[in-house]
């Protein structure tokens, strides 16, 4: 067997403290606002990309999470990514063979490519899953392709497969810029800080539901551009003065300010989702009994402060973003309120030891809480609580049983 041209990289989840929501260029997939995230460490949610290129594929191809996906040439979000890399690509080839001569260069940008793409967590479920899968295709095909680029010119391809993928792109803290030309040559992510930052701080992912949502999120966002006046109030005063303040209080550690601007956000964005006609549904009553459980416990403490900050995205499954310290006390109230079904290792995997020898949801309450603030939910109710902290961007997996096509360049998992 020849050379064979592969490469398998893994890209983050990242969960937005100010949220995009509405598109002013639905084909270049261009914000009506900035917004900025926190990426999430790998560990527990990534997408996992090999894409292969060969001379012998008679057409590229594509499978996500085992199943083969035949319409792609349709998928104008895919074909963005594709085009924008293979003209780089060519463009680099021309500059190599000029460099070293046309019979030294490999005309990757001409191969058909095999794609394989796994989400080692629900897809479509309101967990970013589009934003991690398009972050790890257009990184992957950037090291395929060997592209000189740097990961915010690299943002701007992949923006146009997934808005929220350009934040994938980089670890830790991360801005989208919404930018102002109708080109989009400055709507781009940067880092606002990197992932060791401010090592403190850790998030709480509850899954409320792994089945795919009512809305899409592009089918939502576009209802709520066309309907909503609230929208446009955010977009015109709200967001330029939460971003500069979201900014600041990254920069500083300040988490009181930082808890509060990404509540006060996650209202606002299912506000705005709630005055679209007809209003969009990303909430359910287990999603609002969290936030309930969560102002208790912000409320309750003897120092009045903020010691956790809720956000939803375009689902109904709560992120909690806190500081190492008050980890175990939220677990528990999460398992009291929202107990486990009998597999309760499935139910919390602690990667970092917190209950050793202890149950979780047993544990007393914090002083001061009102035990009566809502009923205990069925079992179930929340199926996993995944502790997880702030995390790096894209990487190469180089192992060789890592990739996810076999020798002959197809999956090695097929549904």
């Amino acid at each position: 067997m020849g050379t064979v041209y592969e490469k398998t990289a893994t890209s983050p989840v990242n969960i937005a403290v100010i949220k995009y929501w509405g598109k002013r260029d639905t084909s270049l997939i261009l914000p009506t606002n900035s917004s900025l995230s926190v990426t999430l460490s790998q560990d527990y949610l990534h997408s996992k990309t090999t894409i292969r290129a060969s001379p012998d594929f008679e057409k590229t191809r594509l499978w996500l999470n085992g199943v083969e996906d035949t319409d792609i040439e349709k998928n104008k979000r895919l074909q963005n990514c594709f085009r924008e890399t293979r003209r780089l690509r060519k463009e680099y080839e021309e500059k190599l063979c000029k460099d070293k001569g046309a019979d030294n260069v490999i005309p990757l940008s001409e191969y058909n490519l095999h794609i394989c793409s796994e989400n080692n967590f629900p897809t479509a479920a309101g967990l970013a899953s589009s934003a991690s899968g398009f972050a790890c295709l257009t990184y992957t095909l950037s090291q395929l392709f060997e592209l000189p680029i740097s990961a915010t010119e690299l943002s701007k391809i992949a923006r146009q497969g997934s808005g929220s993928a350009c934040r994938s792109l980089f670890g830790g803290f991360v801005a989208w810029e919404m930018g102002s030309q109708d080109d989009g040559s400055d709507s781009q992510a940067v880092q606002v800080a990197p992932q060791d930052h401010w090592p403190e701080l850790e998030a709480l992912i509850c899954v409320v539901s792994d089945t795919k949502k009512g809305t899409s999120s592009t089918e939502g966002m576009q209802n709520t551009v066309n309907t909503s006046t609230l929208l446009q109030h955010r977009i015109e005063h709200v967001v330029p003065l939460r971003m500069k303040s979201m900014i600041k209080a990254i920069h500083e550690r300040d988490y009181q300010k930082f808890a509060e601007i990404t509540m006060q956000d996650s209202n606002q964005f299912h506000a705005v989702c709630l005055d679209t006609f007809p209003p969009i549904f990303y909430l359910n009553d287990v999603s609002r009994a969290i936030i309930r459980v969560i102002t208790e416990y912000n409320s309750s403490n003897p120092e009045r402060k903020l010691k956790a900050a809720y956000t939803f995205d375009a689902g109904p499954n709560a992120v909690i973003y806190t500081t190492s310290e008050n980890i175990p006390e939220i677990i528990n109230l999460i398992a009291k309120y929202f107990p486990s079904n009998e597999n309760t290792s499935d139910y919390f995997s602690d990667p970092f030891q917190l209950f050793v020898g202890k149950t979780i949801g047993e544990q007393p309450l914090p002083l001061g809480f009102n035990d009566q603030i809502i009923p205990v939910f069925p079992k179930g109710s929340v199926k996993q609580i995944l502790h997880t902290k702030v995390g790096e961007g894209p990487k190469v997996i180089a192992g060789e049983f890592d990739g996810l096509l076999n020798k002959q360049g197809w999956p090695k998992r097929l549904k």
